[in-house]
């Protein structure tokens, strides 16, 4: 698989499978989650910000797996906390799925991740 391929399937994806390795249990989790996605990064936005478990899990172990249209690919997940960094993410949100749905489903705006390619 090409990077053009993994780039052309994120531009025409709404939602990818994010696999997160449990810190419990040790297994991989896997969920749909929204993203935004610029350059050669994948950025995620934990719908409970650092509430939310899969981001809890990444804190633990940084490893990750994004499927998407048949594609998996393993990165690393970088966690951003700084206030500005997670407003431009969540900018970059807005923009995509609008900013109704984005305040529907999104409670808590305190963390992000930054997934580069």
């Amino acid at each position: 698989m090409s990077k053009a391929d993994l780039h052309r399937r994120l531009n025409s994806a709404n939602e990818i499978t994010l696999s997160v390795k449990g810190r419990k249990s040790g297994k991989n989790i896997p969920r749909p989650v929204w993203f935004a996605y610029e350059g050669n990064t994948l950025y995620l936005l934990p719908v409970q910000g650092s509430d939310t478990s899969w981001y809890k899990n990444l804190l633990v172990d940084p490893t990750l797996k994004i499927s998407v249209n048949g594609i998996e690919i393993s990165a690393r997940g970088k966690p951003i906390t700084d206030s500005n960094g997670v407003d431009d993410i969540v900018r970059k949100f807005k923009s995509k799925y609008g900013e109704g749905d984005v305040k529907r489903y999104y409670t808590k705006f305190d963390v992000a991740v930054e997934v580069t390619l």
